[in-house]
């Protein structure tokens, strides 16, 4: 439940969107602290670094990347708790609240009216500092006294990590057939984090393309909450799938999010 104890006690009809969101953040988050080639196994809960990324997205208001925290902060977005988010709405609720995660300490950036300037990214990361007045977060879950050293090391760089996030509306009611080319371009770039999109009210993670179809992560499986504690021995299965679905480009919703991650500054210059 939401804040008071009131509100829905299900995600299912309205929270793929934010799910999408969810997959997305959790991925740039894997890739900022594990790394690329990191992948899952049975054994992963043994790892700290992969169990704190986990516990910014459980079902807990106190959990930075929460479903809560999410619905809650789409509020400033005009959106009541229980509303669908469009991709526009996720990007700019994700990037007020990784305001708040300075253990990843990552600069998310939302690119409006398809413009990109570099000049104010170079300055987003150069100068980031943790500014908590963008919203108000129920309490913090994630402990400073935490044994890991990664947020420190990431305080001490002159270049904070970037998550680009880019809305996109590629067409009136319709997707342009213009773009399809450019949307694979997109996802076959190593700095990719996907695109979040899908069809009307029904929100889908794309990571990849195969010939004239988009790959994409589902989050329209309603589950049980799992709880990431230090004695849970239920596991962590049930935030990961073995399996993609696809579809046809000509099926995606023209309003889309484009998401990309630069780890540096000489990456970001030679590649934006």
């Amino acid at each position: 439940m939401f804040t008071g104890g009131t509100g829905p006690t299900t995600d299912t009809g309205w929270g793929c969107m934010l799910r999408c969101g969810q997959m997305m953040m959790a991925q740039c988050l894997v890739i900022r602290h594990l790394g690329r080639d990191w992948r899952w196994s049975k054994d992963s809960l043994n790892d700290p670094v992969y169990r704190k990324i986990l516990s910014l997205f459980q079902d807990k208001r106190t959990s930075y990347y929460s479903i809560h925290q999410i619905a809650s902060m789409g509020v400033s977005e005009g959106k009541t708790v229980g509303s669908w988010f469009g991709p526009n709405t996720i990007a700019q609720v994700l990037k007020k609240l990784s305001v708040y995660d300075e253990w990843s300490a990552i600069v998310t950036h939302v690119a409006m009216d398809n413009t990109i300037i570099e000049d104010d990214i170079r300055t987003l990361c150069k100068n980031f500092t943790t500014n908590r007045d963008n919203g108000q977060l129920e309490s913090k879950s994630i402990s400073d006294s935490s044994p890991l050293t990664a947020g420190s090391s990431l305080k001490e760089s002159s270049w904070s990590p970037l998550l680009l996030i880019i809305p996109l509306r590629l067409g009136l009611t319709d997707i342009n057939s213009l773009y399809f080319n450019s949307l694979k371009m997109c996802l076959s770039l190593k700095q990719s984090v996907g695109i979040i999109g899908g069809k009307p009210n029904h929100a889908h993670w794309f990571i990849g393309t195969f010939e004239d179809e988009l790959i994409y992560l589902d989050p329209h499986t309603t589950q049980p909450v799992v709880d990431i504690g230090s004695t849970n021995t239920t596991g962590d299965e049930s935030y990961h799938c073995c399996h993609a679905s696809r579809m046809k480009l000509n099926h995606l919703d023209p309003s889309v999010a484009l998401v990309r991650e630069r780890e540096r500054e000489s990456s970001r210059q030679r590649e934006m």
